[in-house]
């Protein structure tokens, strides 16, 4: 099993140290968002809000991180699924861990070097320029966000997907 996984790793150009570990990437989502529903207030304009990206915290960042591209999805919406269906951005970071601010929806003039990567699929009454809230009209959608650690050229180096909210 040592060679396999020895051959796997020569493959794909790792190197692992005796002795060092990796921390995986963790994220925690801010207040008000808990990963459960979505708060209120923070759907699409269509459902009374004035909604913006839940604030989290990333850490176990991997060496040369230079931003953390994230893609917010509607598991329970097809067309928006995934991808970035409800938009991609990408936030700046350095270091070991960093702290994604909230940023507002349907724009693309965010504050803090944040950027839009893609703007949300949503069509018609429901385009965005950028980050597209939830707006399923409390049905219940599952939504996500896809965290990637980027480094200064967009290689992917690590990503991890979390729950964060049903609306």
């Amino acid at each position: 099993m040592r060679v396999f996984k020895a051959s796997i790793c020569a493959a794909f150009g790792l190197v692992f140290a005796a002795g060092v570990a990796h921390a995986e990437m963790s994220v925690k989502l801010g207040a008000p968002w808990g990963g459960k529903k979505v708060p209120n207030g923070q759907q699409c304009t269509l459902h009374g809000g004035k909604g913006a990206t839940p604030p989290m915290t990333v850490s176990g960042l991997p060496a040369g991180t230079a931003g953390i591209v994230v893609e917010y999805d509607d598991k329970s919406y097809a067309p928006l699924a995934t991808k970035g269906g409800h938009g991609t951005l990408i936030y700046p970071a350095s270091g070991a861990s960093a702290k994604l601010p909230a940023v507002p929806g349907l724009t693309d003039k965010l504050p803090g070097g944040v950027r839009v990567v893609k703007r949300s699929r949503g069509k018609g009454q429901y385009a965005s320029k950028g980050y597209l809230p939830p707006c399923s009209g409390g049905q219940g959608n599952k939504y996500t966000a896809t965290l990637k650690a980027v480094n200064g050229q967009g290689k992917v180096l690590e990503k991890t997907t979390i729950v964060i909210g049903t609306y």
